[in-house]
Formats: structure tokens, C-alpha cells, sequence
């Protein structure tokens, strides 16, 4: 229990950011969703996305790199362990964002949600949030090409009793 309480702590005090639909070459995804799939093992590299024609990452976004590249593995509390979770953050507004996240094999997957199953047999379906990004092999690409079986990690609000998924990433090396 202690050691839960420590990684939602540790989530909690990544503070809950602003997401950009765009990138460029080897934009970093520094959102709060991405420091907490972070958090869970998922490799910096798989959530740096390649060239694209989107719009550049706002000036802050470097320096919030600077700092991820700064924490060492062994500091991250919740690292590769972590199969699912949610923690209450507040966001930059001050208002408090229950923010979820979860590693697993896609069970199923259609036009609005995705449904994955933990190692440890939890399973949730979550929404796709407006805002989706997903990201496979450093490139942005459309939740259709997330196939029943793929491996992922996830994160995103939830709102309510429902997680939406608001950055999916499909792991190079898989844990």
C-alpha cells in the first residue's frame, strides 16, 4: 500500500499539462500523460515523435525535456511495474484531474474505444479522448492501425467512471 501511495505521489507531483496536437522532428510528448506512461517504463524514445507538418512545441516544452532527461531511471517510483492506475493531479488552472494509466494487451478495438487487459487480469475499455495521440516506432499514427493483440501503454483523463485514452503508445521493446 505504501508503495502506492509513493507512485501516485510521485504521479501527482508531475502536475497534469496542456497537450499539443502538433510535433516536429523529434518532438518530445511532454504532457502529463506522457511522464506518467513514462513513469511506467515506457522508453523516452517511443514517446519522441518524428518530422511532421504540425505546428512547433511551445517554448516551455524544451525545458520540460531538459528535465525528463534529468531523472534517472532509479528514481522514477512507479517505473516498469506498474500495470494500471489512476492519481488526482492539478493541472496548471489548478483544478484536480484524475489522470489514468494502464499497460496490457489490446483485447479489442473499434472506431471510439480500445479495450486492454492487464497481466494481472484487470481489463478496461477506455473512450477515445479528442485530443488522441498514438505513437508507434517515434511516428504519430491513426488508432485503425492498433491491431487485437498489440501490446500498449496508455493515459488520459477520466472524467468519470470511464478512462479516455489520450496518448497511446505501442512500446519498441516490449517489457
Amino acid at each position: 500500500m505504501r508503495r502506492i501511495a509513493l507512485g501516485i505521489a510521485a504521479l501527482a507531483a508531475f502536475g497534469l499539462a496542456a497537450c499539443a496536437p502538433g510535433a516536429t522532428a523529434s518532438a518530445f510528448v511532454a504532457t502529463a500523460e506522457a511522464e506518467a506512461l513514462a513513469a511506467m517504463g515506457v522508453d523516452a524514445v517511443d514517446l519522441a515523435v518524428t518530422a511532421s507538418a504540425d505546428p512547433a512545441p511551445k517554448p516551455d516544452d524544451e525545458q520540460r525535456k531538459k528535465r525528463w532527461d534529468r531523472r534517472h531511471p532509479q528514481k522514477v517510483l512507479l517505473h516498469r511495474n506498474v500495470l494500471h492506475g489512476e492519481a488526482v493531479v492539478q493541472n496548471k488552472d489548478g483544478e484536480n484531474v484524475t489522470v489514468a494509466v494502464q499497460r496490457g494487451v489490446v483485447t479489442a478495438i473499434d472506431a471510439s474505444s480500445v479495450t486492454v487487459k492487464s497481466s494481472d487480469g484487470f481489463t478496461w475499455t477506455w473512450t477515445f479522448h479528442p485530443e488522441l495521440r498514438v505513437i508507434e516506432k517515434r511516428a504519430t499514427i491513426q488508432p485503425s492501425e492498433i491491431k487485437a493483440g498489440a501490446t500498449i501503454a496508455l493515459a488520459g483523463p477520466k472524467p468519470g467512471d470511464q478512462p479516455q485514452a489520450r496518448l497511446i503508445v505501442l512500446p519498441m521493446k516490449q517489457a
